[in-house]
């Protein structure tokens, strides 16, 4: 960019042709994009699960807090290696029933997914072999008042370089303050995680401004 030129931001027509270069997502993706939008049941924007799959592509053992129909878990479950393993959290045990099926269409083995039906940090709390970890992808996308204590059960779980991702971190613009906010509508915890996570020095840590924002936070190795 020329000094003096205006910022230019991408605009819909730019994420269409990004969409449409990098070829059309998985059929049961699309099945899936599908049902939730008119039921309202909550998934990953598009651009958002694009990146989240790359990020996945090197990760073996990955936990995800937010099942719903396991849109995300499979956008990772297709681009993990061979052998990678995901342990999914959600207590809702029909739409996970649903996830199941969905996964089972595209060709995911039941053993390469591990749910468990339970709140995640109760679920943390009580432990288990399948919560040990270490896990070298953690990604929330769950009770946005819960993040900073899903972070806290998290980081004993986690591999030195393992990635923390989690979704929804812009909140319609209500985190950064370019929109209006209200008591009680989580903006402030989601602010409060956000800031925790950019200012600790253990993480290399950026937001990226697609979908409805994703926080993308790499653990640093320690010497």
């Amino acid at each position: 960019m020329s000094k003096g030129d205006e910022r230019w931001f991408p605009g819909i027509d730019d994420l269409q042709w990004i969409d449409a270069t990098a070829g059309s997502p998985h059929p049961v993706l699309l099945e899936m994009e599908a049902v939730a939008r008119p039921a309202g049941i909550p998934i990953l924007d598009r651009d958002s699960a694009r990146a989240l799959a790359v990020l996945a592509t090197t990760r073996r053992r990955i936990v995800e807090i937010g099942t719903a129909i396991g849109y995300s878990t499979l956008w990772m479950a297709l681009a993990q290696p061979p052998d990678g393993t995901i342990v999914t959290l959600d207590p809702d045990s029909g739409r996970t029933a649903r996830a199941r099926t969905f996964w089972q269409q595209a060709g995911i083995a039941d053993e390469a997914v591990t749910v468990v039906n339970r709140p995640a940090l109760a679920a943390f709390a009580a432990g288990g072999a399948e919560l040990d970890g270490p896990f070298d992808l953690a990604f929330i996308d769950a009770l946005k008042h819960e993040y900073g204590r899903y972070l806290d059960a998290l980081l004993p779980r986690l591999a030195p370089g393992a990635l923390i991702v989690a979704d929804n971190v812009l909140w319609s613009g209500k985190t950064s303050g370019s929109r209006p906010s209200r008591p009680g509508d989580d903006t402030a915890e989601l602010r409060a995680f956000c800031e925790r996570v950019l200012a600790d020095p253990a993480f290399a840590a950026t937001i990226l401004p697609i979908g409805d924002g994703l926080l993308v936070a790499a653990r640093r190795a320690t010497t």
